[in-house]
């Protein structure tokens, strides 16, 4: 991460990601989604606004850190999960990860006004990765977590696998949920003022 400039700025060099990416094309990093301003052979550069510094883990990135990347989908590409726009809705924090023998399975906080979006086997994006939510949990304290379980294929190709208790990450719920929600809000607004 940069700060030299005005607006900060991110540099990744994926020699995949970046092979094919234009000035104003869009890559996820680590699920968020950001804007290719310069390019070169096998790397690229986006800008990076306030409100995603605010509201990722983008701003705590060091120069080596791994991430997860994804170059958008094109009209026609097969959809192998669910809808993921890189509009993270907030972070979360690893609570827990319970290895299994072909699987792990990783539990994180949820913040309040997430937590109604997020159902048991409903979709999530960890990090910029579509996952199905395996449980949901809420405390009596007002607490709110989720869990997903890890195949070591998702554990061995994203970074998922190397998380550990008390690592934050980005959250992205489903967007289908977040229309409904908005909806049933407008048509209760609409009933109490009739």
């Amino acid at each position: 991460m940069s700060t030299r400039r005005t607006p900060p700025s991110s540099r990744c060099a994926p020699p995949l990601a970046a092979s094919d990416a234009g000035h104003g094309d869009s890559i996820a990093v680590s699920g968020v989604c950001l804007t290719v301003i310069d390019q070169t052979a096998d790397s690229f550069t986006a800008d990076v606004m306030a409100q995603t510094l605010a509201m990722s883990t983008i701003g705590s990135l060091a120069v080596g850190d791994r991430v997860n990347l994804e170059r958008a989908a094109q009209v026609g590409d097969r959809l192998g999960g669910h809808i993921v726009q890189g509009h993270v809705d907030g972070t979360g924090t690893v609570l827990s990860v319970t290895p299994g023998e072909a699987w792990s399975v990783l539990r994180f906080s949820l913040d309040a006004g997430l937590a109604p979006l997020v159902v048991d086997k409903g979709s999530i994006a960890v990090s910029g990765v579509s996952l199905t939510v395996s449980a949901i949990g809420d405390e009596p304290d007002g607490s709110h977590w989720f869990e997903v379980s890890l195949i070591p294929e998702t554990l061995a190709a994203t970074t998922l696998g190397t998380l550990e208790v008390g690592d934050r990450v980005n959250l992205e719920t489903d967007i289908l949920a977040r229309h409904v929600q908005r909806l049933a809000m407008f048509e209760q607004f609409e009933r109490s003022n009739s």
